[in-house]
């Protein structure tokens, strides 16, 4: 029987072993790709009003590379989007989806970034309302895709002529 710390290691190596794998694929994508997750990058930076050089000092990446980053002239490794995501305070998994190391989530781009750029909002409350509309607009998707794979497979309404009534019988 494996101990749970073995499970536990066994686990994080697969992931980022997956990681690893879906950087190298996106690491091959074309370049609009890394010009996307760097405007993201700046438009969640201005966002949140924190400098080029603070969002540096805070990532834990140089200035310069930060900047090239912004300016679609560099791809970012996984690691690099974590330490971002990490000085802007969101989930690395958000940058993963940009950069297309992920696939995206349910909803769209412009009602998840409005609920991350809403200053009145904690990032308790940010993470507990994107989880609450990523599950309803993945719940609504599946309704829609039953609703269609029901009228493709339902036959075809018949049309009948109305039985008539007795009364009409007699008249």
């Amino acid at each position: 029987m494996q101990r749970p710390t073995e499970f536990v290691r066994d686990q994080v190596t697969a992931v980022r072993e997956s990681v690893a794998t879906a950087a190298a694929e996106a690491s091959t994508a074309n370049t609009t790709v890394s010009s996307s997750v760097g405007e993201f990058i700046r438009n969640q930076r201005n966002a949140a009003q924190v400098s080029l050089r603070e969002l540096s000092r805070l990532a834990g990446v140089s200035n310069p590379y930060l900047s090239q980053v912004e300016r679609g002239l560099r791809k970012p490794s996984a690691e690099i989007l974590a330490q971002i995501a990490r000085g802007l305070k969101i989930s690395a998994e958000t940058l993963y989806e940009q950069a297309g190391i992920l696939d995206r989530r349910s909803g769209t781009a412009s009602t998840v970034a409005a609920l991350r750029a809403d200053e009145a909002l904690s990032e308790r409350h940010k993470a507990v309302l994107l989880e609450l509309y990523e599950t309803y607009a993945r719940e609504h998707a599946a309704q829609l895709a039953r609703e269609q794979a029901a009228a493709s497979t339902a036959p075809a309404p018949t049309t009948t002529a109305p039985t008539p009534t007795p009364q009409e019988e007699t008249a």
